[in-house]
């Protein structure tokens, strides 16, 4: 098994890189962000394409060669301690083909970032290194919590977290340990196949989304069947599932964890016998509680459920 590498804790003083490696963004909703940044002793340090537009069927934070050259700076840049994604949305895996560690796997530095940015940080674990699994610095119209910052500024300062949570009904009681891999279920099924899809071989997987239809979701859970994941990890935690279904149908369209979503997730892995933890707050969630991609967790599940890191 490959050794996983975390990446050193951060000072006070230390510089993050803030990139934008997928969709576009403008100052004003990255205000907040940046300050609590330099509230807690940091100082953010600007790609220079962070702000940048460009309309190709989405609206993109700059051209390809544009977001690679400012993720590429961000990687291997020696000034730099911590990279920071902007915020999501879509464009990171026109990415992964010129990516670069030259510098980087000498001076390794805490990715945070979710949704699109599950492709870099599944990228990163292929290459031997841990990510954060977070919210970034845009927040969305859900809003975030304040712990949500703080329990990631503590992974960047070294404490590893430790969680409880309610038990789910929909939740398959067992004990598993392994490797977390996962992040935006989307992400994971678009990467099957390819070079830079997760070894799920033994590991703990985790999966969010938002805006999905019913059919898509369970298109996606059977992709991943079909592609034996579930004959291969050890446990299976299922964070939000936001805006699931079609709105005018759905009465939880604004459900952080859609009941009808949790079900037909259940069926689709009923024949495996791994434990399972639903209702993770973990997603494109206002409680959005970090994960360690790359780290090794463990978790049960009886009358409360414990993850630990």
């Amino acid at each position: 098994m490959k050794h996983i590498i975390f990446p050193k804790s951060l000072k006070k003083g230390d510089k993050i890189a803030i990139i934008s490696p997928a969709g576009s963004v403008e100052e004003s909703q990255l205000e907040n962000g940046l300050k609590l940044i330099q509230s807690k002793g940091y100082e953010p340090i600007l790609g220079k394409h962070l702000y940048s537009q460009y309309s190709n069927g989405y609206s993109y934070a700059g051209t390809e060669k544009e977001r690679i050259s400012d993720m590429n700076w961000a990687f291997n840049d020696d000034e730099i301690s911590a990279i920071w994604a902007s915020r999501g949305g879509y464009g990171c895996q026109h990415l992964l083909r010129n990516l670069r560690l030259s510098k980087f796997r000498k001076n390794p530095k805490w990715y945070i970032g979710y949704s699109d940015n599950t492709v870099i940080q599944s990228y990163l674990l292929k290459n031997g290194f841990a990510s954060i699994h977070g919210q970034t610095i845009k927040t969305s119209s859900f809003g975030v919590t304040e712990e949500s910052y703080d329990l990631t500024f503590d992974i960047l300062q070294g404490k590893l977290p430790k969680y409880w949570i309610e038990k789910s009904p929909f939740n398959k009681d067992g004990n598993a340990e392994g490797e977390l891999v996962g992040g935006n279920l989307a992400l994971i099924y678009a990467l099957l196949g390819t070079p830079y899809s997760f070894n799920f071989k033994d590991k703990i997987l985790f999966i969010e989304d938002i805006g999905e239809n019913y059919y898509a979701l369970d298109r996606m859970m059977i992709s991943l069947d079909l592609a034996g994941v579930f004959r291969q990890i050890k446990g299976l935690i299922v964070g939000g599932m936001t805006n699931i279904g079609n709105e005018k149908d759905n009465k939880n369209y604004e459900e952080s964890f859609d009941e009808f979503a949790y079900q037909l997730i259940s069926e689709r892995i009923k024949k495996y016998d791994f434990p399972v933890i639903f209702g993770f707050p973990n997603g494109h969630i206002y409680d959005n509680r970090p994960l360690i991609i790359g780290g090794k967790a463990s978790f049960k599940s009886d009358k409360k459920v414990e993850i630990n890191f």
